[in-house]
């Protein structure tokens, strides 16, 4: 069914139906997959997003440039807010012949001159046209519209203009006489009167279509008892834009800083979804060579977590809860937020009470007498291609991980200039040397590991690494082989991480460091669970 008849169904329906103001492609797809049936292109709108005043000041040719993303963008019917048809009755005839061409279902023309001047903006001084002039654009509409379902909504403003209810019908009558399929009948008032008085005058001889937006207060059943068509929620998603992009602006204006707000607010996929990026990367897989695997995730999560004594006494650490979901749990969210789908978490103390949606899981039953180096060589045979490794215990804002995945050193760790400031300390902290220490100009320059050791003097510790880390696959293979390596040494089974790292820079592989400022916790104790509670990553 084509959008023109889905439109004249709505007005012919005999319930209440719904147009939501849309004013771009993307806040249009948001009104349709939240529900409603309907979409109302509005003038105002429209203007607003490009910083113009409703007053025409947009030209016909920018308003129908919008509405094409607008109908390309849905699939349901739009019914544009056409002003006073942009001219004379020969415009009105160009505009209707162009909004069939991109499928818009109708147009709503007002009996006001042009340039119109808003409806709520000194409403008593806005002159109305000549009720002949304005019946010849309705009938200049309908003897140019091709499709017998595209509809023509003629929009009274008498109301608006101060006039009275005898010329509101007298207008109306004349207009539903030319051809109009529909009338909007406007008011400002705070209440109904006008609106539902008319309605009963007017014995539903076409449908009516109302804008409630000073009348809000009114029940809906107020406006079906009253035979009403069709309600138009006329401005509320540009205006609700504009709340939340200047409460956006001032949060990041005084923060200086993306990372409090990053989490309140879309995240960028949302974004891509609505967009449809879905459909080009299926496309790509028809049409583009064969793209490169997502990364994979290994987390190591073997360890008890002495300090939690009852919270661990039979489950690990990493399934301790934090803002209501288990640390693993968490982790796994974010990979799968960034595309991460691949996840195998390495388990030990407590392993039966380790569990996540669709991850593979790998056991160290010697976690007791081994390291985290041996804990990690049980997923030996998941190394392969980009990996993110983690350790289980640790939260973490996003940005991080996406900082990381973004990084293009074969590996990069993440490491915590602020460490100072750590609530608390339990003597196995990933301190490490730097070639050079974290500055105001440090996202400018490169920055390499030297050491990582729990017994650095503070004096040479330029951050904490935080236990995450990303590789690209020829990294990946960097670590397979020190892996390899050091699996030669007596005490191979002893090994812990920072000791990995030790050999990889002893044997000249590059391990690049990205500094962050806090936002991160490595959850060792009581003391830390309470600052992760508090700081709901």
């Amino acid at each position: 069914m084509n959008k023109a008849k889905m439109f004249r169904q709505m007005l012919a329906s005999g319930d209440l139906e719904f147009l939501m103001e849309a004013h771009n492609g993307l806040s249009a797809r948001i009104v349709e997959q939240t529900g409603f049936k309907g979409i109302w292109a509005s003038g105002l709108s429209i203007s607003a997003a490009m910083g113009v005043r409703d007053n025409n000041e947009a030209s016909w040719t920018q308003v129908l440039e919008v509405c094409e993303f607008i109908s390309d963008a849905t699939t349901i019917p739009v019914l544009l807010d056409g002003d006073t048809g942009y001219g004379n009755f020969n415009n009105v005839r160009r505009l209707v012949q162009k909004l069939e061409q991109r499928e818009i279902a109708a147009v709503c023309i007002e009996d006001k001159l042009f340039p119109k001047t808003n409806s709520f903006i000194k409403g008593e001084k806005q002159p109305l046209a000549e009720i002949d002039e304005f019946v010849g654009k309705i009938k200049a509409a309908k003897d140019q519209q091709r499709s017998d379902d595209f509809s023509v909504v003629a929009r009274l403003e008498a109301f608006i203009a101060g006039w009275g209810m005898d010329e509101a019908l007298r207008r109306a009558e004349a207009y539903y006489n030319a051809g109009a399929d529909a009338l909007l009948v406007h008011s400002k008032l705070t209440r109904p009167d006008q609106i539902l008085a008319f309605a009963k005058e007017w014995q539903n001889k076409c449908p009516l279509i109302i804008v409630p937006t000073t009348y809000y207060s009114t029940p809906i059943e107020s406006f079906e008892k009253a035979g009403i068509s069709v309600v138009v929620w006329a401005n509320h998603n540009v205006r609700s834009c504009i709340t939340a992009m200047t409460a956006t602006c001032k949060q990041i204006f005084n923060e200086r800083s993306l990372c409090t707000v990053e989490d309140q607010i879309a995240p960028v996929k949302e974004v891509f979804r609505l967009q449809n990026a879905g459909e080009l990367l299926d496309a790509e897989l028809r049409y583009l060579p064969v793209r490169t695997e997502p990364a994979r995730a290994i987390v190591l999560a073997a360890v008890q977590g002495e300090p939690f004594h009852e919270l661990t006494r039979e489950k690990p650490k990493s399934m301790i809860n934090v803002g209501g979901r288990p640390l693993l749990h968490r982790m796994v969210s974010l990979f799968r937020q960034e595309d991460i789908k691949d996840v195998t978490v390495i388990r030990g103390f407590g392993k039966e009470h380790v569990h996540a949606d669709n991850v593979e899981f790998v056991d160290n039953d010697d976690f007791e007498i081994t390291g985290e180096v041996f804990t990690l060589d049980k997923a030996y045979r998941m190394l392969d291609g980009e990996m993110v490794i983690a350790y289980g215990d640790i939260v973490f804002r996003k940005y991080i991980l996406q900082m990381l995945l973004d990084a293009p050193e074969e590996i990069a760790i993440a490491v915590d200039s602020s460490w100072r400031q750590r609530p608390s300390f339990n003597g196995m902290e990933d301190f490490v040397t730097v070639t050079s220490a974290a500055t105001q100009n440090s996202v400018e320059k490169k920055h390499w590991l030297k050491q990582m050791n729990p017994g650095l003097d503070q004096e040479s510790i330029h951050g904490e690494w935080i236990g995450l880390l990303h590789a690209t696959a020829t990294g990946t293979q960097a670590i397979k082989m020190a892996i390899d390596q050091l699996r030669d040494l007596p005490e191979f089974s002893k090994l812990q991480m920072f000791d990995l790292f030790n050999h990889l820079v002893k044997s000249g592989v590059a391990v690049a460091v990205h500094y962050i400022v806090g936002h991160w916790l490595d959850v060792d104790n009581l003391t830390d669970l309470a600052a992760a509670e508090r700081l709901n990553f």
